[in-house]
């Protein structure tokens, strides 16, 4: 890491130093499973239901009119128009930012559920017995794969759906759930995921006892156990262009400014260090713990020394690609070397670019999904898909 990055990750630490956790009123000894904020209300759930915030968190009431009023909450969703909520009775929405809720489990063959996300078009909910997807806002769903598995969390990357399971590992689906691919390269054994998180192209596991937090440069074809974090499980995320949080077992909180390269630990004042889920309201970052309700930590503060350096963007086109890839970037030496690999991490192309032609013959590729990364650059890889 360079001088002026170091520098960077100090003052920001040291610009923290002065801020700590409040507890946020209404939620003091509560247990807390699941956030959201989707910028106009915040909204904390656990063992006792869904709680609301109309002033960034400072104030939580119960909201659970209509809700699951016998198991806890365990996820949140989003889709521009509906709140949806995921709890032991299954899939309940609101049309009115979570001050009320509306049973909406037709076609889901299990209660509790464990995690729920909108990755457009679809509404995904995971449980005990795999996957189930909506398209009509949950009034209705569809079994999505993996009947039989314990999944436990779920997050999707543009178009495709990633899920930690309870002894499975991860899997992913490119098709909106119709077929299923192990992701667990570099996992290292670890077969129990929690918490999932996608921040811009890149993918984050929350694993087990032991472990630590995982990352994937490479849209889960390989894994690493990234360092500077206590290990621990890991059981919550929050991210945004900036940064990203995790949320741990007995650890607290951690947060990294350049993509999980380095962690800075945010305690003070934090009553419970076992966090299970995070979000970001834009001035505060919130934390659900186990035991103590949720808490808020001022967010300009972690990030307002973060700059962009050297940001390169990298698009290929066409894509979906018959034969010649073509790409442009405002950064990028087009006489470096490129490797292409396919979603199980194999090499399946090499060579060098010539800077004459910015292109790529990928006419011998087997129809499917790949990853092109480029050597003299800091793009970390971009998905294209194969016909």
């Amino acid at each position: 890491m360079n001088r002026f990055l170091i520098f960077l990750l100090l003052l920001s630490c040291c610009v923290s130093l002065n801020a700590q956790w409040t507890s946020c009123v209404g939620t003091a000894n509560l247990n807390i499973q699941a956030l959201i904020s989707n910028g106009e209300v915040d909204l904390a759930g656990g063992a006792t239901g869904s709680y609301r915030s109309t002033d960034l968190g400072e104030n939580y009431s119960w909201s659970n009119s209509g809700n699951d009023g016998n198991g806890p909450t365990r996820g949140y969703a989003f889709d521009g128009t509906y709140l949806y909520t995921c709890t032991s009775q299954g899939v309940y929405r609101s049309s009115d930012n979570g001050a009320s809720w509306v049973h909406k489990n037709i076609g889901i063959t299990f209660g509790l559920t464990s995690g729920i996300i909108y990755e457009s078009p679809y509404l995904f909910v995971v449980g005990p017995n795999g996957v189930f997807k909506s398209d009509n806002s949950a009034d209705s769903w569809t079994t999505a794969g993996l009947e039989g598995v314990d999944v436990r969390s779920v997050t999707g990357l543009n178009g495709s759906i990633y899920v930690g399971t309870n002894g499975q590992g991860i899997w992913y689906s490119d098709d909106w759930g119709e077929t299923w691919s192990e992701s667990n390269n570099g996992l290292g054994g670890a077969s129990a995921f929690r918490a999932l998180e996608t921040k811009g192209e890149i993918l984050f596991a929350g694993g087990p006892i032991g472990t630590g937090v995982f990352r994937s440069l490479d849209y889960g074809a390989s894994w690493t156990l990234l360092s500077g974090l206590p290990v621990s499980a890991y059981r919550g995320f929050a991210s945004n262009a900036d940064i990203i949080v995790a949320g741990s077992f007995g650890q607290g909180v951690h947060y990294s400014l350049d993509d999980g390269e380095t962690w800075v630990e945010i305690n003070d004042g934090l009553e419970d260090l076992t966090v299970f889920d995070l979000s970001i309201n834009g001035e505060y970052l919130i934390a659900g713990t186990n035991t103590k309700g949720a808490f808020r930590y001022p967010y300009p503060g972690l990030v307002h020394t973060k700059q962009t350096v050297n940001q390169e963007k990298l698009m290929v086109y066409p894509n979906p690609v018959e034969d010649q890839l073509f790409f442009e970037s405002n950064q990028v030496d087009f006489s470096s070397s490129y490797t292409i690999k396919n979603v199980a991490g194999q090499v399946v192309l090499q060579g060098v670019l010539k800077d004459e032609t910015p292109a790529i013959d990928v006419a011998l590729l087997n129809p499917g999904v790949y990853v092109l990364l480029l050597s003299s650059t800091q793009i970390t890889a971009t998905r294209f898909i194969k016909l």
